[in-house]
């Protein structure tokens, strides 16, 4: 085989990964925003609701720690991944956890190649 029909193929292998990845991700950030809270004792992925990124002023990690810096903590609705009705694999709410700011505390954004199951309305 010559070596440009493998190498095609496997541009178009990795189109298609990249197509799927951008479309889980793009269904969490209109409905779901997922962010990494990372501490010196472990991590946990947290989700924030379009009306709490409206209330923080935007979806990225500054707001969010400028909101743990100046309010102290913020209760957010800690993800797992879990299987579906449908037997695949999703990223969905588990409980509520409250987050207290602290020095040694790391957000981060997230990205979840699974299927992202929106925050359940207040």
């Amino acid at each position: 085989m010559p070596k440009h029909k493998s190498n095609r193929g496997f541009v178009r292998f990795l189109i298609a990964g990249i197509a799927m990845t951008a479309a889980s991700t793009g269904f969490a950030q209109d409905n779901t925003a997922l962010f990494k809270i990372v501490t010196v004792k472990d991590e946990v992925v947290v989700a924030l609701s379009a009306e709490e990124i409206k209330k923080l002023g935007g979806n990225d990690v500054t707001h969010i720690g400028q909101a743990l810096k100046s309010q102290g903590e913020l209760t957010l609705w800690q993800y797992a991944v879990r299987k579906g009705k449908d037997g695949e694999l999703e990223q969905a709410p588990r409980q509520r956890v409250s987050l207290l700011g602290h020095d040694s505390l790391r957000v981060e954004p997230y990205a979840s190649p699974l299927r992202v199951v929106p925050v359940p309305a207040n």
